[in-house]
């Protein structure tokens, strides 16, 4: 992108361009958001279970869906900073647009698989193409100026919160009735943010503000090869790396687990990741200021971790349905840690250094996607033969204790050998 200087003055909005006499604005970003992150959680609920018909044990359940995860999540790991960089040349509007566009073509041809081979080639595809997130990032940058971002940024994140709170339980409903009516609906409402992106979302980077394609910044490694050179982060890096593992883990293994230990059908599952989703919102919309100005940003981060474990083995040891949903409201802070500590790291980098270690954690959370469902699913794949009582079956989850436990550790290390300087800022 430009240098931030030239288009993030007082005439940042006015300098975005326009499309059919419209000038690019918030509103219309959040719309698109909202459509495509509904349209993505409708098929949270259902992909498992689709995969499952498939394959003829839960061994190959679980096998199965590592292969579906790991390749939507090695494509997005490659193609989203090539879109991104795409987005720089030839401007957001048009990327957004073949992500629509690739995602309704991938719903769809989804829906009417008939081969387990046709899944995995299409979630490469729809992974390859599903950069919206950063190019939607890139767009409010475009048009806020630098006072206003965090607040944009919150909106935006809110927009996704809502997205990710409507789409499963819609999926989960739908594909009680019929288990490809998500994918088909899904497919639908792709095609209808498509149609909005061409008559109704205007561009947001102007023509003077685009830069040329480079295919060396475009390589996700770039930004990890840098890690070496951070300064003032330390373990807080590993405490990114392990906690967004454990979250990523849950996140793949959900569905097919209590499909597989408690029987739940999408529309359970559907309800299940609701409230994970209203409590996630609730927590960062309402009780994250609260929560940091009682306890301050590094005890809300050791004690979410320390929540976040005990969360993890209640679900690992969990015998009854209830329990897996009663452990959700048990983990507020832990909810609340994500934000706090994404506080803590900026405060411990020096100004110069802002935008390299976002850029860092951004790569390591994006390589973090690729490596999870390996350890979960294969974990899973272990276990799904046990009896439904056995203890092991939580294995994913004891993983995801082990891993929110590394993370504490790294966190109390660095809180506790860290300059007073830095301390303060953290507090601040």
């Amino acid at each position: 992108m430009s240098d931030p200087a030239q288009r993030d003055g007082p005439d940042a909005v006015a300098a975005s361009t326009t499309h059919g006499g419209r000038k690019a604005a918030m509103s219309f970003i959040l719309i698109a958001v909202l459509i495509d992150m509904v349209s993505i959680g409708l098929i949270i609920p259902v992909l498992p279970p689709l995969v499952g018909t498939f394959t003829q044990n839960e061994t190959q359940h679980a096998l199965a869906q590592l292969a579906v995860a790991f390749a939507f999540g090695l494509a997005n790991f490659f193609g989203s900073p090539i879109l991104g960089g795409l987005s720089d040349r030839f401007g957001r509007r048009k990327v957004m647009l073949v992500g629509f566009s690739g995602l309704a073509l991938s719903f769809f041809v989804t829906a009417m698989a008939q081969a387990l081979w046709m899944l995995v080639v299409v979630r490469l595809f729809s992974g390859a193409m599903q950069a919206n997130a950063a190019v939607a990032n890139a767009y409010v940058a475009d048009i806020t100026p630098p006072a206003d971002r965090a607040k944009r940024f919150g909106m935006l994140g809110a927009a996704f919160g809502m997205g990710f709170i409507l789409g499963p339980v819609m999926g989960g409903l739908l594909g009680a009735i019929d288990l490809h009516l998500p994918f088909y609906v899904a497919g639908t409402l792709a095609l209808m943010n498509w149609l909005y992106g061409f008559f109704v979302l205007p561009e947001s980077l102007a023509p003077e503000h685009r830069r040329s394609f480079d295919w060396r910044k475009a390589n996700p490694f770039a930004a990890l090869g840098r890690l070496r050179n951070l300064h003032g982060v330390g373990p807080l890096i590993y405490v990114i790396a392990c906690s967004g593992s454990a979250q990523l883990v849950i996140q793949t293994s959900w569905v097919l687990y209590n499909q597989h230990k408690f029987g739940w059908g999408p529309k359970e599952n559907g309800l299940s990741l609701f409230v994970v989703g209203l409590v996630a919102v609730l927590v960062q919309g309402v009780l994250l200021q609260p929560l940091m100005r009682w306890l301050g940003p590094r005890r809300l981060v050791l004690i979410g971790l320390t929540t976040s474990i005990a969360t993890n083995l209640i679900w690992g040891l969990s015998t009854e349905a209830w329990m897996m949903v009663a452990a959700i409201f048990l983990n507020v802070c832990g909810v609340a840690a994500g934000p706090a500590m994404q506080g803590v790291i900026s405060n411990a980098a020096d100004a110069r250094t802002q935008g390299e270690t976002m850029g860092a954690v951004a790569a390591i959370n994006s390589l973090m996607a690729v490596i999870s469902p390996i350890a979960g699913l294969g974990l899973m794949a272990l276990v799904a033969e046990l009896p439904k009582t056995d203890w092991r079956i939580g294995a994913p989850f004891y993983l995801c204790a082990l891993l929110q436990l590394a993370s504490l550790a790294f966190a109390w290390r660095h809180f506790n050998t860290e300059p007073p300087a830095q301390a303060a800022a953290a507090k601040a």
